[in-house]
């Protein structure tokens, strides 16, 4: 479902790695209507994934989540994204290097901006090292190439999915097993 469909939608938009990681992790939370992964916050309109990766563009790989806020809050999403990635590497997480990997929150609204400050604050003190997430306004969102959209449900055989994005979705599972769309019965 689209946001545009539904007014009583909200979008988050965050870059923490790869996006194939977040886009995993978010399509099996609870009050998730939509998970686009896609580049925002650089200069180049509609880029490749190919330019993104060239290090040029100023994007970030990051996933737009479309919520519904009566079913799981904004600072909820947050908290799920400051648990999934390591938001103390500049540039970087894991084995992928580069600004296009940054962990970044792009922000809709003010009440956005200052909910993201108050979970940053919450996440800052489980960390030893402090955040370098970076917290401004969204801009243009620009859709991943198809390829790039659900990537673990379609390649979960990957070397990339198991060694990297599996590990992701077993911590999202253990820790927020209450808040999972499929619960075991």
């Amino acid at each position: 479902m689209s946001e545009t469909a539904n007014p009583s939608r909200e979008t988050a938009i965050l870059g923490g790695g790869c996006f194939w990681c977040l886009d995993a992790v978010y399509r099996k939370l609870e009050g998730v209507a939509e998970v686009v992964s896609g580049y925002a916050g650089g200069q180049v309109p509609n880029p490749t994934y190919e330019q993104v990766c060239g290090k040029k563009t100023g994007h970030a790989e990051v996933v737009k989540v479309v919520f519904d806020p009566a079913v799981i809050s904004y600072a909820d999403i947050l908290r799920v994204f400051f648990t999934i990635h390591d938001p103390t590497t500049k540039d970087r997480q894991g084995a992928d290097v580069g600004p296009q990997y940054r962990s970044i929150v792009l922000t809709t609204s003010p009440e956005q901006a200052a909910t993201a400050e108050a979970v940053m604050a919450e996440a800052a003190a489980l960390y030893p090292a402090p955040l370098t997430t970076e917290l401004v306004p969204a801009g243009e969102f620009w859709p991943a190439e198809a390829e790039h959209q659900d990537y673990f449900e379609r390649t979960p055989w990957s070397g990339y999915c198991r060694a990297v994005i599996a590990p992701k979705v077993a911590k999202f599972r253990k820790t927020f097993a209450h808040r999972l769309r499929e619960r075991a019965a």
